[in-house]
């Protein structure tokens, strides 16, 4: 679990309210990252106000989305395996048992992000293109539009007392916040705080890590 200090976050924040649709914001180097506690976040998460932007859970490395232009054929798609089920359970397990509060949630149109969602178990999933990865299929304007639109969800203040979940795709976390994020894993989650129509960094957790918060917060 990593914190980014928040003298350096400025520079993330600046860039995330001002880059335009093709450029990307400047991302603060993770070296400069030092451990963070999970009952700070844990502490944190349950008063609200954060985003939850996740990369899908686990899947097959032996799969392909061979068929992107039909997002209802699931079968043509790579899909989440067994360890990606079982965190995504694990995931919404540790996110009650920590009291923390999850208001809208949004995923990605392909199946092994809306699936991560349904599986930890959150009501209410809204599927939209903003955070389904464009790949080759669209335009390089659409890939940027959809780029600013994850920034612009980042820094859009949650309801009152409650989280915002986004799970999404690497490409879409790369073209949104930068190089930093190239080494984004499976079902890890970057938690950033909206603030003044910027957004900041708090801390990047993997899907492993959620129990341990949870615990932290008992």
């Amino acid at each position: 679990m990593k914190i980014i200090p928040s003298a350096l976050l400025s520079l993330a924040m600046l860039a995330g309210a001002l880059a335009p649709a093709s450029a990307q914001p400047v991302a603060t180097p993770q070296a400069s990252s030092p451990a963070v506690d999970a009952g700070e976040i844990a502490r944190a998460l349950h008063s609200g106000g954060f985003v939850i932007l996740v990369r899908h859970g686990a899947t097959f490395s032996n799969q392909a989305d061979t068929n992107p232009f039909d997002l209802t054929d699931t079968t043509r798609q790579r899909n989440l395996n067994d360890k990606g089920k079982d965190l995504a359970r694990a995931f919404g397990s540790a996110i009650r048992s920590a009291g923390i509060p999850i208001g809208d949630v949004y995923t990605s149109q392909f199946n092994r992000a809306r699936e991560t969602a349904a599986l930890a178990g959150f009501a209410n999933i809204e599927t939209t293109a903003d955070l389904t990865e464009g790949g080759l299929v669209v335009t390089p304007d659409e890939n940027n539009r959809r780029a600013k639109a994850l920034r612009d969800m980042l820094a859009k203040a949650p309801a009152a007392g409650t989280n915002t979940l986004l799970v999404t795709h690497k490409p879409n976390i790369v073209d949104a916040l930068g190089k930093d994020w190239f080494d984004v894993k499976e079902g890890e989650a970057s938690i950033f705080k909206p603030e003044g129509g910027r957004y900041r960094l708090f801390a990047r957790v993997t899907m492993e890590d959620w129990p341990t918060i949870a615990a932290a917060a008992h």
